[in-house]
């Protein structure tokens, strides 16, 4: 006959195992990576550091994003003329919107009401009611337009144009353009500051991040980078993100196959770290730990840890990787509410 517990030591063990059952599970955050020739999302295990799967979607995705509540993502397919919504719980697509011709990149409102959309070939920004899939506006800029931001108090947007040479500031309230900023040649990625105060744009050919006042709209500093032994014409900045804090600016400089560290107060570089080729976009985990970048040639991932500033793993995806996106999963305590209420 089995030993039966003591009392205390039974109703100890039916706690533990009741709150072990009914405990969250915690995920680890995911990194979706778009791959331009295999037409896929490969989706990356923040704490493995492994692809967890890989998924169709339309043709050449490049800009990804998700919705301020991460249930759903959004995927620029340039050669399918859409951009295609997904559930982030499946990874199914649900439905299209109408985003124009060739969509490149595209920025969520800090609402979620709108997408605004870059359209390399018709030279417009579209701008969509994403409840109501409807175009609200199409606003013409310059000649292939790329890069898209919109600036955290929700007041200006921003689209580059390649050719033009041109940060375009679009008023999202009256939807139409109101001042163009000459920078360097080739504007590929722009970024507002999280006070809405300043706008990085990053110029591919010119080699350049300038720095724009939003209140004078005038370019207040020229970031320039130097990599010993890569020559001058192969430091391309595209995509970049800040840290946490906005201390420092990660630029991704292309086929000098480097990350540029640049300290936001000086505008000095104080590092490059080498990643794989032909560097194009770069993600940060929610907590600013780790730093993802998408390497277009060598078809890889390149992890960074962000407090030493260095490479950790190189992790292999679809053929030329382009857009990275990091889906965040927050960790909620038995008193909390459920992960699904929690919008961030």
């Amino acid at each position: 006959m089995p030993m039966a517990l003591p009392v205390p030591l039974a109703l100890f063990v039916f706690v533990s195992i009741a709150t072990a059952l009914h405990a969250p599970s915690v995920k680890a955050h995911e990194i979706y990576v778009t791959s331009e020739k295999d037409n896929t999302v490969a989706v990356i295990d923040a704490k493995s550091l492994q692809v967890t799967r890989t998924f169709p979607v339309g043709m050449r995705p490049r800009g990804i994003t998700f919705s301020r509540d991460y249930k759903y993502f959004f995927v620029c397919a340039s050669d399918s003329n859409a951009v295609q919504v997904f559930d982030a719980e499946t990874d199914k697509l649900l439905h299209d919107l109408p985003s124009g011709d060739d969509p490149e990149q595209f920025a969520l409102s800090p609402d979620g009401a709108r997408l605004y959309v870059a359209n390399e070939d018709n030279a417009v920004t579209t701008v969509i009611d994403v409840a109501s899939r409807r175009v609200l506006a199409q606003i013409d800029v310059g000649v292939e337009p790329e890069g898209m931001a919109v600036s955290p108090d929700n007041r200006l947007a921003v689209t580059t144009s390649e050719t033009t040479n041109m940060a375009h500031i679009i008023d999202t309230a009256s939807l139409t353009v109101v001042d163009n900023i000459l920078v360097d040649q080739r504007p590929r990625h722009a970024e507002f500051t999280k006070d809405s105060k300043k706008l990085w744009v990053s110029s591919e050919i010119g080699g350049t991040v300038t720095v724009i006042d939003l209140a004078t709209r005038k370019p207040e500093h020229v970031i320039r980078f130097e990599v010993q032994g890569v020559l001058a014409h192969n430091i391309q900045p595209v995509g970049f993100v800040f840290n946490q804090d906005e201390s420092l600016a990660f630029v991704a400089l292309g086929p000098a196959n480097r990350v540029a560290v640049v300290d936001t107060k000086t505008f000095e570089v104080i590092k490059y770290i080498l990643v794989g080729q032909r560097v194009w976009h770069l993600a940060m985990t929610p907590e600013g730990d780790l730093l993802f970048t998408t390497n277009g040639v060598s078809n890889d991932v390149t992890v960074i840890d962000v407090a030493n500033l260095k490479p950790i793993k190189s992790i292999k995806v679809g053929r030329y990787p382009w857009g990275a996106a990091v889906r965040r999963k927050p960790i909620v305590a038995d008193s909390e509410v459920p992960p699904e209420t929690i919008h961030q």
